[in-house]
């Protein structure tokens, strides 16, 4: 099925490498990103989860679980995380999917719904469309899906920064402007008559045009 931004992220019952995973009921309360991957043992994709091994203590602090995805074998996972390790001097601590059954891949629309057979003999270039990032609010609901090649690694220093102007969002009745960086100004939402806005910005804003008013970052 084809997903949008704001509809429900499917949920799904999968083997990690940390134990059986419900995934409605594993991300709780607290923010999740998903980040899947072709396959195991891939140059590009070892330095992916290795990196963000080393950023997962920033999206703790921000109420955010990590799951990573492959569709190999759990098996699999377990020997390639030591080379993650060792290569990349972090640990993977966050679970790891096996995908075997490429069931939550085609539930994800990263590979067609009629796609035959298991991961068994599957190369990455088969499952190249198996890259993409997903940020799932508490709500269970997509926030962002980004789609990378498999020669291109990931900025996942984007994905820290896109997850603080979702979080600010959700919080205050404003946008994030192209570049934005926690701290920078932001942009009140046109859907806040100005009135409203002298009691939620008593600083003040700037208005470029009446649809363009920017202010200090709230809170």
């Amino acid at each position: 099925m084809s997903l949008r931004i704001n509809d429900i992220a499917p949920d799904f019952t999968a083997q990690t490498t940390q134990g059986t995973v419900r995934f409605h009921e594993w991300i709780g309360d607290q923010w999740a990103i998903l980040f899947s991957h072709p396959k195991d043992f891939t140059p590009v994709c070892t330095t992916e989860l290795g990196y963000m091994a080393k950023l997962q203590p920033e999206f703790t602090k921000r109420s955010c679980k990590l799951i990573g995805l492959s569709v190999d074998p759990v098996s699999n996972h377990e020997g390639w995380a030591k080379d993650i390790e060792e290569t990349q001097g972090h640990a993977v601590k966050y679970p790891m999917i096996g995908d075997t059954d490429l069931a939550v891949a085609k539930l994800y629309n990263m590979l067609p719904a009629d796609e035959t057979g298991t991961s068994e003999g599957r190369t990455a270039a088969t499952n190249a469309t198996v890259r993409t990032v997903f940020i799932i609010g508490p709500d269970k609901r997509i926030k962002l899906m980004l789609t990378y090649p498999m020669s291109a690694g990931r900025n996942f220093d984007e994905i820290l920064r896109v997850l603080d102007a979702i979080q600010l969002t959700a919080r205050h009745k404003v946008a994030t402007p192209a570049n934005w960086r926690p701290g920078d100004d932001v942009i009140i939402s046109p859907a806040v008559p100005d009135e409203e806005a002298k009691t939620l910005f008593p600083s003040g804003w700037k208005a470029h045009k009446p649809y363009l008013r920017v202010t200090k970052q709230p809170g």
